[in-house]
């Protein structure tokens, strides 16, 4: 039996909450105490908060073929990483007003890889840095026919300019345990993937 938390956002208490960055992103100061394990409350503390929506993340397979679909990008908060700031991801995007995980989901598909998903498997939701974000990723596995469909793609207006990979899923577990591959969502999704892909 999966144990419940002890406390829940009725522990929490805001005293003040103010925007402290709006740009692309947005950053918010809270001024906050909450209930403690051993009995009483915090004092208040400060924490800074990068705020912005859910977004979702598709991992493209092809059970047929055993192949794996990774976009390739830039990515700015990769400038220091040690192999660069270009990233191999799962198809991802942000949701938009009036939308579900599963619209993004097979719009960034299109968008980001010129495809189209014969199924969505859900795979996980989960909190990306609860430490400092409140960005929340919905994963799929979509199933598609992914023989000879590398290429570039993206929007322009979004300032896109990526590159579909197509791995043999050899090729792709190889590169995770590699440390080539070290996105959480692509981590994620591949151990998914490797519990369950004799049954897709």
């Amino acid at each position: 039996m999966v144990k419940k938390h002890q406390f829940s956002q009725a522990d929490v208490r805001i005293e003040s909450r103010e925007t402290v960055f709006q740009g692309f992103f947005k950053v918010s100061r809270f001024t906050l105490s909450h209930r403690l394990f051993r009995g009483g409350w915090s004092r208040p503390i400060k924490r800074e908060i990068f705020q912005r929506v859910a977004a979702v993340g598709v991992l493209l397979y092809d059970p047929a073929n055993r192949l794996i679909g990774l976009v390739e990008q830039f990515r700015v908060g990769a400038l220091d990483d040690n192999q660069g700031p270009w990233q191999y991801e799962v198809v991802a995007g942000m949701i938009e007003q009036g939308e579900t995980p599963i619209d993004v989901a097979h719009r960034e598909v299109q968008e980001e890889a010129g495809l189209t998903v014969k199924e969505l498997i859900p795979i996980c939701e989960y909190l990306v840095s609860a430490g400092g974000t409140n960005e929340k990723m919905h994963m799929f596995c979509g199933l598609a026919d992914l023989q000879d469909k590398n290429g570039v793609f993206g929007l322009d207006t979004e300032n896109e300019d990526i590159l579909l990979h197509i791995w043999s899923y050899e090729e792709a577990m190889q590169a995770l345990a590699d440390g080539v591959l070290n996105s959480a969502a692509v981590t994620i999704s591949l151990q998914w993937l490797e519990l369950r892909h004799k049954n897709l």
